[in-house]
């Protein structure tokens, strides 16, 4: 089992499987209930869309890369100038006393997500939507998950330029993912959840988890 992370979904759904289209709508339904409640406006998912232009082929991965890069900002978070250190052997990321502080924190859009399922919305807004019928039981914000990635840029070393990502950093990046460099779990799941929100922000479309 492991995490697939897409832009775009409705649309690739409406022509390779109907059904499945059918399932996304009811998904957005229930997101843009609690969205309207929480006094933010509805969101409309694009139907048609151009080829999108991701600049990584790795969106889908196991839950272990997700889980690392959440050790990292909640780190980052608890200690902004500390040193940060690879997992140890055998070490299980989510674990860490920093996660679970940012967990009980209840503000950060990149920890409070389910790891397989559910959304992250074209809108900005601050606090994580919670909710049973929620998928995934939450509803983020690409803005503030993009914010939330720019900020653990910095101790990944990673380099951005105003906010942005150029081409000769993603093949640095990719470097130290296929030489299995330090944080190489950690730039995997960074570089395609940083690629989701610019699409995301980009043509108006959730990233969603499956």
């Amino acid at each position: 089992m492991g995490l697939s992370i897409s832009v775009g979904i409705l649309a690739d759904l409406i022509i390779n499987d109907q059904e499945g289209a059918a399932w996304v709508r009811e998904d957005l339904t229930i997101v843009n209930r609690y969205l309207t409640e929480a006094g933010l406006p509805a969101h409309v998912e694009p139907e048609q869309l151009p080829l999108l232009d991701w600049r990584t082929k790795d969106c889908s991965f196991s839950y272990s890369p997700l889980h690392h890069l959440r050790r990292i900002y909640a780190r980052t978070q608890e200690d902004p100038n500390g040193d940060l250190t690879p997992v140890a052997e055998g070490e299980d990321p989510i674990k860490d006393q920093a996660v679970e502080d940012e967990l009980y924190m209840f503000r950060s859009h990149l920890l409070c997500h389910s790891d397989a399922e559910g959304y992250y919305i074209p809108i900005d807004f601050a606090e994580v939507i919670s909710g049973d019928d929620i998928p995934g039981g939450f509803i983020g914000s690409s803005y503030r998950l993009r914010d939330e990635l720019i900020v653990t840029a910095r101790p990944l070393k990673i380099t951005l330029i105003d906010g942005e990502l150029s081409d000769a950093e993603i093949r640095r990046v990719k470097s130290v993912i296929d030489k299995q460099g330090p944080f190489y779990r950690e730039h995997l799941a960074w570089l395609a959840l940083f690629e989701a929100t610019r699409l995301s922000i980009q043509h108006k479309c959730v990233i969603a988890f499956t």
